[in-house]
Formats: structure tokens, sequence, C-alpha cells
């Protein structure tokens, strides 16, 4: 099983969980009542969907052992793959990077080097 989850969040939303000592969710997630996490194999595609020609982005790292197993899910979604689901805010103790993620040139996200 993978070590690492992946959220894609817009920098400003990001130094507010930053500023507040945790992250609450963007949102999307509180409507859907979780914060929406993808797998370093979901995570471009995740990218592509939901943050087309976006940027001044963020990818935050996060270790699933630091979670509590009680409030991380994995449910279908986008084609019956399972994704992460933290039913709860994230605690920024759990986080191992905050990295940019920006658009190249052809309006692609780039990515940078992610655990996993």
């Amino acid at each position: 099983m993978t070590e690492f989850i992946y959220k894609i969040a817009p920098r400003a939303l990001w130094l507010e969980a930053e500023a507040a000592g945790r992250f609450e969710g963007a949102p999307v997630d509180i409507a859907d009542g979780y914060i929406h996490f993808s797998t370093l194999a979901q995570v471009a595609e995740t990218a592509r969907r939901h943050f087309a020609g976006q940027d001044d982005l963020v990818v935050v790292t996060v270790r699933i052992d630091a979670l509590d197993p009680a409030e991380l899910r994995w449910e279908p979604s986008r084609g019956g793959a399972l994704f992460p689901h933290l039913y709860a805010p994230l605690d920024l103790g759990a986080v191992v990077s905050v990295q940019a993620l920006r658009l190249g040139p052809d309006g692609r996200h780039v990515f940078p080097e992610l655990e996993g």
C-alpha cells in the first residue's frame, strides 16, 4: 500500500491553513463532507480534471501513517478507482512537503518530484 497521499490546493488557501494550524478543506471538500486526496498514480489526472488552467497551486504530500485510520477511507470514485478521503481536518503534522504546482508553456501542470 502507498505511504503518501496528495492534495492539490490553491496556494492562498494553503497559506490560510498554515496560519490556522490545520487544513479544513477546499470549498468542494467542505461541501462533500471530507477532504479529497489522490494517490501518486491519480494526482496528475486530478490536476487535469479539476484544476485545468489554474496556476499558483500547491501539491501537498501527506503521510498516511500520520493520519487516524478511522478518519481515512478509501472510496470508489472516477471509474470505480479507490480514492483516499479524510473525514476530519488535516493536521499539518502529517504533511511531509508542500511544493509549487505550476503550469508549463503547454498549459499542463508541471509536477515536482513527489514521494511515493
